[in-house]
């Protein structure tokens, strides 16, 4: 595993070399913006980056949707917005985030080496550095219970719940729903998980590997297949979230059980959800994605941007208001504002 390991990492960083010297630095040579660019790894990186991703989804997991899927429809009307989202993330919007906001934020608080020495879990516990593939792990285990809790609180505070709940609108999900979010609040978790990956010490090679390894796994658990993970079968959904386990999270409220729907919270990792009783497991049919609040369900009729925008208002509406910073399960009124569940159901009794 270690000489495995060892090759990939190896392999990767050779790739990144050569597309960095043959291609990105010729190009930013040509349009005269090396300066401005900065380091042309850091570019080929996040091209690499893109162009696994890509490939993988297409290439890989829609197929298996075809072969086989979980829900059959009549067409894939709905996914569509899903796939343009996907593009505009990998192709555009991310890259550029990084290269603004992200970098300047990393340097700004200092982070991984520095001119005295290694920081964050390196420099408290100085037997890491002879085991980097076992640190790195750890990374991984503290990235995804921060992103856990994370998950949490998208889901418990009115505001968040507002731009998040842009993701969970969408009816027909498949392996390109990953990237369907509100662009604020993907801005809010790639600051929380960075200042996180900062705190730690992780370098920035090791930070895109982390989010690398998150979104691809992220990907497939969103594809709209019914396999489990490999031969492992039931055993395989309690080491790595799969699509069956995260379909759950994303399943249609059911009435007659409310809050059933508040699981399955994990990123990579279900351990969490075990941890803190919120894992779901059962082999009844999967019930159909989406949101019961028609207010946010209309989201499917929209494009990329009048998602954003409505989305954004409703995240306007909840947090100029009380009710809004009051954790519970919400609707939105014609206003934007969240009117809590629990709120309307005392109002309709008796």
């Amino acid at each position: 595993m270690h000489f495995l390991l060892d090759f990939l990492v190896r392999g990767w960083s050779r790739a990144i070399d050569g597309l960095a010297s043959h291609v990105v630095v010729p190009v930013v040579g040509a349009l005269h913006i090396a300066d401005a660019a900065g380091d042309p790894r850091g570019i080929a990186q996040a091209a690499l980056i893109a162009a696994l991703q890509l490939f993988l989804i297409a290439g890989v997991m829609r197929p298996l949707e075809s072969l086989w899927p979980a829900e059959r429809w009549g067409d894939r009307r709905c996914t569509v917005v899903d796939r343009n989202f996907t593009l505009l993330m990998l192709t555009g919007l991310f890259p550029l985030f990084s290269f603004l906001v992200l970098t300047p934020f990393a340097h700004l608080l200092g982070g991984g080496s520095t001119a005295d020495g290694p920081g964050g879990l390196r420099a408290w516990v100085p037997w890491f550095d002879g085991h980097p593939y076992l640190l790195f792990a750890v990374y991984y285990v503290v990235y995804d219970g921060v992103y856990y809790w994370m998950h949490r609180a998208q889901h418990a505070i009115p505001w968040w719940w507002a731009m998040h709940s842009m993701h969970h609108s969408q009816r027909q999900m498949s392996c390109w729903t990953n990237d369907r979010s509100n662009y604020l609040d993907g801005m809010l978790q790639s600051l929380v998980l960075a200042t996180v990956g900062l705190a730690m010490g992780v370098e920035p090679a090791e930070f895109a590997l982390l989010g690398l390894l998150s979104e691809l796994v992220q990907n497939f658990s969103h594809a709209n297949v019914s396999l489990r993970l490999g031969a492992l079968g039931r055993a395989g959904e309690r080491l790595l979230v799969g699509p069956r386990f995260h379909r759950n999270h994303h399943m249609l409220r059911d009435p007659d059980r409310p809050e059933r729907h508040n699981c399955n919270f994990g990123q990579v990792l279900p351990w969490w959800d075990q941890l803190f009783g919120t894992a779901l497991y059962h082999a009844e049919p999967l019930r159909p994605t989406g949101v019961s609040d028609p207010r946010v369900d209309a989201d499917n009729e929209r494009g990329v941007i009048a998602m954003q925008w409505h989305s954004l208002r409703r995240f306007w509406g909840a947090c100029t208001c009380r009710a809004g910073w009051r954790p519970g399960d919400v609707s939105f009124g014609p206003d934007y504002r969240p009117v809590h569940d629990a709120d309307a159901a005392a109002a309709l009794a008796p």
